[in-house]
């Protein structure tokens, strides 16, 4: 039988899409020996939303990939490489000392990702993976619009390939893809690939993730990224053991050690059910999405901001007007950090109620070409381009230029004698308040990396961190545990 095998995104993806990214470092450690040994191709994290990591859970991303790295030894750490920041233009020196950063702490492979999948975004990341020895995968977005036809990922196909890849990976961030549309797009890009392996990472926004992955390996595909539940489905990736299941229904062998995937489950079960974490379940179709494409993490923020104004009854103008913009701006793929550009003007063309009468600093800056350059400007409707651009505000940014510092001006400024790169980049993006409280916050919390097979070990722990008990007593059997406080 024709192998399929699997790429992990349980603790990347599932937490990004269905925990608000609130899984903490002893949890995925929790789980890292049992995913270790589940004989997947990869295993993904990545070195995101450190202002979420330090800020909120008071941990500290890097130590987290350390310690993941040390604990995949029969598997490969795979991180995604986009930008250094999601939503402004850093210097390009940062992400040079990112991807060396990361490669320290053991990842080995980076599935590396261009917002407009241009060439030169895609050189520029390859040049600096292969530097430090990581294993480069480029991502081919997926997008729905007139410009994304099969003549088109033909070429983009081609042109990553030329690049000479570990290999190709169709991207579908907003699970847009149906089995119909791949039944082209599948053969043209693997005929235009060069006889590099092509991957499939497609979500389950739209209800759809299952069914694409399996239309996917009928067409040729032989790698599919999945996650283990509670952590898939819902905006996350397709469960494994359901796509397994239908795969070998269809006669193909899967590849990947239930057993192992299984254990991984039940703890992930146990923790959702500590911690009060939804569990990712399928969704209903909704043909919807194809109009729109927004994120689904995009929805809530959405709802917030009309919310706050007072026009919660304009949630469906403003999706509808999400459709507009979009079109306008010449159909830029919606993921981040375009994808919140779009929804973000989309937003305020409906609170204001005069479209483009007010704009965003990446409005100007996309119409000026800093995100997407001469693509992104060429593409753009050249009326909304010039109302874009007819204010005070874009005169003064399009005589500005990013700051392209040296790594020495770098460390002269964010740095110090004896701070590592990895704490610079930490400086740079949350600012040394914020790290002064990690400090005192401690290492990560021994308590999360119980696992269901600890019930009174977790009990324990819980018990200790209160302050309004000073005796507690527990029996069980011929197990005695007593605990005093001597001090008030």
């Amino acid at each position: 039988m024709t192998e399929v095998r699997f790429v992990d995104t349980t603790i990347r993806d599932g937490p990004l899409s269905l925990w608000a990214n609130n899984m903490r470092t002893g949890q995925m450690l929790a789980v890292a020996e049992d995913l270790d040994r589940a004989g997947f191709e990869a295993i993904e994290t990545i070195y995101e939303q450190p202002k979420k990591i330090v800020r909120e859970l008071r941990e500290d991303p890097w130590e987290r990939l350390r310690l993941l790295g040390q604990h995949y030894t029969q598997t490969p750490l795979r991180t995604i490489l986009g930008r250094f920041t999601r939503f402004e233009l850093s210097p390009a020196v940062l992400f040079e000392m990112m991807v060396e950063c990361l490669a320290r702490a053991g990842v080995r492979q980076a599935r590396v990702s261009d917002d407009w999948n241009q060439p030169a975004g895609w050189a520029m990341r390859l040049r600096l993976c292969r530097a430090v020895g990581l294993e480069p995968i480029l991502n081919l977005i997926y997008s729905l619009s007139p410009k994304h036809t099969d003549e088109y990922y033909a070429e983009r196909a081609r042109q990553a390939a030329a690049l000479n890849p570990y290999r190709l990976c169709l991207k579908d961030p907003g699970g847009l893809l149906t089995p119909d549309r791949l039944r082209t797009l599948v053969p043209t890009i693997l005929a235009n690939a060069s006889g590099k392996d092509v991957e499939l990472h497609s979500h389950c926004t739209t209800g759809l993730g299952p069914l694409t992955a399996l239309e996917a390996v009928k067409l040729g595909i032989r790698t599919v990224n999945t996650g283990i539940p509670p952590l898939a489905n819902g905006a996350a990736l397709p469960n494994v053991f359901n796509v397994a299941r239908n795969l070998r229904a269809l006669g193909y062998q899967p590849v990947y050690h239930e057993a192992a995937a299984r254990a991984v489950s039940a703890k992930l079960e146990a923790i959702a059910e500590r911690e009060g974490f939804p569990r990712g379940a399928p969704v209903e179709y909704d043909q919807s999405w194809y109009a729109h494409q927004v994120p689904g993490g995009m929805i809530s923020n959405i709802r917030h901001q009309l919310q706050r104004v007072g026009l919660s009854h304009r949630f469906q103008a403003t999706l509808e007007e999400c459709a507009r913009v979009r079109q306008e701006w010449g159909y830029p793929i919606m993921v981040t950090p375009l994808a919140q550009f779009v929804g973000t003007q989309a937003a305020i063309n409906v609170i204001v109620g005069e479209r483009y009468q007010q704009v965003s600093d990446q409005t100007i800056l996309y119409a000026l070409g800093h995100f997407g350059g001469q693509e992104a400007i060429e593409a753009l409707d050249p009326n909304v381009r010039d109302l874009i651009l007819d204010r005070p505000r874009a005169r003064e940014l399009a005589a500005w230029e990013p700051p392209q510092p040296t790594r020495a001006e770098v460390r002269a400024r964010w740095g110090s004698p004896g701070v590592s790169d990895e704490e610079l980049l930490l400086r740079y993006e949350v600012g040394e308040a914020a790290l002064a409280e990690l400090r005192a916050a401690g290492p990560p919390r021994s308590e999360d990396a119980l696992d269901a097979d600890q019930p009174l070990v977790t009990l324990v722990a819980e018990l200790t961190r209160r302050a309004d008990r000073r005796y507690v007593h527990v029996q069980k059997g011929d197990f005695s545990l007593t605990l005093q406080r001597t001090r008030p």
